[in-house]
């Protein structure tokens, strides 16, 4: 019997702890305050409105455990990349150059209103070392139309210019990392929604807007559509395997992230590490629009 009060207290003790977490992960969520972090938050714990990254909802439906997957001496043959957000922090991009990295690409904007903190950095730096970069846009179907995002990710660091080291924009559209997987939109208005992206992106740019997607989350919330294979090239999302699951429709991919866990010169903690499919000419058409 004199143990039971012990216990009891202990289980009072967890349940305050347990509130006061969720409460705060609450805060932070409605707020969008808290700490500055140098790491994305843990898998457990909710990310920031307006700041998810390249693969945020992606770690939701893969898990980390296929993120820390070993990779194969085959992934990082060719042509490599990186993607980054103000997540990593400050980057030596000479050195990221010199480590083997050809190509990068940073986010840009979220939604209607952000815009990421280290974009104007990470883009003039790693245009200055040498690397051919571009810029992503992180999709928000539920708080705008597709249209509304491009014109915004267009003038706010998306846009494109034939010098060489300029890729084409993304459409980061992947598992909502803030709530329901397919933002709330039926396959019907998920379908509208991206090629009105792709409509107004093309408009303003001139070029086909590449999509970063997963072959779960594209067939789970378009239906299976293939309306965009014969126009948008495909990044591929798919870690800790040696042959990416492919979107319905695209007839293969043109870069595969195939790891969040990687590391890299130049970059503090975890990037993610990409392949393009193709040689460093076949890259550099992409972004002269020769391909």
């Amino acid at each position: 019997m004199s143990r039971a009060p012990s216990r009891r207290l202990k289980r009072s003790t967890r349940a305050l702890s347990a509130a006061a977490a969720l409460g705060g992960a609450v805060a932070l969520i409605l707020t969008g305050a808290g700490p500055a972090s140098a790491a994305p938050p843990a898998p457990d714990q909710p990310v920031r409105q307006g700041h998810a990254w390249m693969g945020a909802g992606t770690r939701i439906e893969q898990g980390p455990a296929s993120a820390a997957a070993g990779v194969t001496p085959m992934d990082t043959s060719g042509v490599q990349g990186i993607d980054v957000s103000h997540w990593q922090g400050t980057i030596n991009w000479g050195s990221v150059k010199a480590a083997g990295i050809d190509f990068a690409y940073m986010k840009a904007t979220e939604g209607t209103g952000f815009k990421d903190s280290s974009f104007n950095a990470n883009y003039t730096g790693s245009y200055n070392a040498g690397l051919i970069r571009g810029a992503y846009h992180f999709a928000r179907p539920d708080i705008s139309n597709g249209a509304t995002q491009a014109g915004y990710f267009a003038s706010n660091g998306g846009g494109w210019s034939r010098d060489g080291k300029t890729l084409p924009g993304v459409l980061d559209i992947e598992h909502n990392p803030y709530g329901a997987m397919c933002y709330g939109l039926s396959t019907t208005q998920m379908r509208t929604w991206i090629n009105d992206f792709y409509n107004t992106y093309k408009a303003r740019t001139t070029r086909d807007v590449v999509i970063y997607t997963t072959a779960s989350w594209w067939n789970t919330c378009t239906g299976n559509w293939t309306g965009m294979a014969t126009k948008s090239p495909l990044w591929v999302a798919h870690w800790g395997t040696t042959s990416p699951n492919i979107p319905s429709g695209f007839p293969t991919w043109t870069i595969w992230q195939y790891t969040a866990t990687g590391r890299v010169s130049g970059v503090s903690g975890d990037v993610d590490r990409n392949k393009f499919n193709g040689s460093m000419t076949r890259l550099q058409a992409l972004a002269n629009n020769t391909a």
